[in-house]
């Protein structure tokens, strides 16, 4: 099976940005939760802030990679515009989309989540890597600071979640290929 060089940079702006973000994105949070356990020796948690910091910056670069590879690579094809007197629209997804009725929304709400709502995800995971490397241990400590890098990365996730959820819709109902 043979797969076109868009098909593979959708392949890689998803399925594998996306596996790795959702995998240290599970480790930062079974890392952050741990961490405030009584159970830690000192070493404990200097291995496990150590840790957190590598997961955490991980799934920072990962969002960052996965939202450049969609907006500069990905998703110039998925725009382009059909020569005039076109009628076959299957090359032009967004075309597609817009043409049939039916699938509009799936351009005019889930490429408009994904185009502009996405950019949270790494902004997000940015913030929470960034207080995670300056606060580093004091996260066992501060459960207002353990919280906010809790929440700040759930949040990136949904945002990242939502958008990788259409994405997968919209390449179904109109494949960039």
């Amino acid at each position: 099976m043979m797969f076109t060089i868009r098909e593979a940079w959708t392949a890689v702006h998803g399925t594998m940005m996306g596996f790795g973000f959702i995998m240290f994105y599970t480790g930062t949070l079974a890392l952050l939760f741990t961490l405030r356990s009584r159970l830690l020796t000192p070493e404990g948690v200097q291995r496990n802030v150590a840790l957190l910091k590598t997961a955490i910056a991980i799934v920072a670069v990962l969002s960052w990679v996965a939202v450049f590879i969609g907006t500069y690579v990905s998703y110039p094809w998925y725009r382009a515009a059909p020569p005039a007197g076109t009628t076959e629209l299957t090359m032009y997804a967004r075309s597609f989309l817009l043409a049939n009725a039916g699938k509009e929304a799936w351009h005019t709400f889930g490429m408009e989540w994904k185009e502009h709502v996405a950019w949270i995800s790494p902004i997000l995971a940015t913030a929470a890597a960034a207080v995670v490397w300056r606060y580093g241990r004091g996260l066992k400590d501060s459960l207002v600071l353990n919280w906010t890098v809790v929440v700040t990365t759930l949040v990136s996730f949904t945002a990242a979640a939502v958008a990788g959820v259409l994405g997968a819709f919209i390449t179904k109902t109109a494949p960039v290929i």
